[in-house]
């Protein structure tokens, strides 16, 4: 199959690209991009008016198979995610059975070959069954595929056995993903620890939940080598002690999530569940922090924490709901709205945060649609608004608080290997 993609403004950060240009594709390959390409296709693209970028890398996703098929599949979440223009994502080790082991990382390689039409790449756990008390099979997940570790949902509380961990991963030459919530401060809380939380006489979740493990997790990548990726940061200060940690010399990369940039704790309207994630939605000063924090380089990713759950889970009251959105088909539209149109960052870096960045932090040949790469990319509509509406979403998960919102940044259509798989 060849095609030709004409006249998209193609912003592709990894060569500098950044101007009017046609792709033309062999196969699964880029074979050039130049201002006019005259040759013969069996498909033609008309990208004018358009972007066009490398496909995203979601670092951060919860396909919620196996064990919770009723909140997502393998098959529905990564239509969502390629909807959204993600063409390789990282789901989360925390199914049920975890993905804990050799057999569990091959089955998830076996599902997603045969129901996902994007790249999936595993991500293992820290330890067995995620219970914090013994090393799971870290050899046997890497030698499968899984290319990073991860507790996400929680912390490893044994700093003891964490270092351990990271000193097995770093001779394997795996990323450490970490979720930072220290379970000794948290004391029941549902959301963040402020006005909101008094108000609705909910308990509140502080920063120090956060910034106690982010700093304890710095030190130790530090002593141990590890390359440390965290996860979804939403304070002010773990922006400080990420920037501190780099300074240090550790191999320290950092995500932000668009709901903690794009929202404050202040439009929480109610005991919305919808509005319950985990870290919680914060304040203007550590949202500010955060996008300061994108727009300087520090914080280098974007990452959904796609994490869908039923309609009914979500009907109850924060303290009894579990935490988590749905992130994968509003994320695009709630970056560039909130960061490209505010002037905090130009498209070149938002694409180099969510394509780009989180490709070379796992060590892919992705993030780059230049000739002799792989065609993972994406087209986009930028110019007219549009209203999100949660019940057009792909996802089996409908929980979001950012229904009616208006944005712009409409994913038109996504390509993998060359092949089209999402199209508006």
């Amino acid at each position: 199959m060849i095609t030709l993609i004409q006249g998209g403004y193609v912003v592709n950060p990894a060569t500098g690209i950044c101007g009017v240009n046609d792709i033309f594709i062999v196969d699964e390959t880029v074979e050039e991009i130049a201002p006019h390409i005259d040759r013969e296709a069996h498909r033609v693209i008309d990208a004018k008016g358009k972007y066009v970028f490398p496909g995203f890398v979601d670092l951060h996703e919860h396909l919620r198979e196996p064990g919770f098929e009723y909140k997502e599949t393998i098959a529905s979440g990564t239509m969502a995610a390629a909807a959204g223009g993600f063409t390789t994502i990282c789901p989360m080790p925390n199914t049920k059975p975890v993905i804990d082991s050799r057999v569990m990382v091959e089955y998830l390689n076996f599902k997603a070959a045969k129901d996902s039409l994007i790249h999936v790449i595993p991500v293992g756990a820290v330890t067995c069954s995620q219970n914090g008390e013994e090393l799971a099979d870290i050899s046997g997940m890497a030698a499968v595929g899984a290319m990073a570790l991860s507790e996400d949902g929680k912390s490893v509380m044994n700093p003891l056995l964490y270092k351990e961990g990271m000193k097995k991963a770093a001779e394997l030459g795996l990323v450490i993903f970490a979720h930072c919530e220290d379970k000794n401060l948290l004391n029941g809380g549902v959301l963040n620890a402020g006005k909101k939380a008094e108000e609705l006489g909910l308990p509140g979740i502080t920063n120090s939940v956060e910034d106690v493990i982010v700093a304890r997790d710095i030190l130790l990548a530090k002593e141990t080598g590890v390359k440390l990726h965290l996860c979804h940061c939403s304070t002010a200060d773990s922006v400080a002690l990420v920037r501190l940690g780099k300074s240090l010399g550790v191999k320290l990369s950092a995500e932000v999530c668009p709901h903690h940039f794009a929202m404050t704790e202040e439009e929480i309207p109610g005991d919305d569940a919808n509005y319950k994630m985990n870290p919680p939605l914060r304040t203007k000063a550590d949202v500010d922090a955060l996008i300061a924090g994108l727009a300087d380089g520090t914080m280098e990713v974007i990452a959904t924490d796609h994490a869908p759950h039923s309609a009914e889970e979500k009907k109850r009251s924060m303290k009894d709901a579990p935490f988590g959105i749905v992130g994968s088909e509003t994320a695009f539209a709630l970056s560039y709205t909130t960061l490209v149109r505010a002037g905090h960052l130009t498209i070149s870096q938002l694409i180099e945060k969510l394509s780009t960045n989180p490709a070379r932090i796992l060590g892919i040949d992705r993030g780059d649609i230049s000739a002799g790469h792989i065609a993972d990319l994406v087209i986009a509509e930028t110019e007219q608004p549009y209203v999100i509406d949660v019940e057009k979403f792909i996802s089996k998960g409908k929980n979001s608080p950012f229904g009616g919102r208006s944005v712009y940044g409409k994913i038109l259509l996504t390509m993998v290997n060359g092949e089209i798989v999402f199209e508006v």
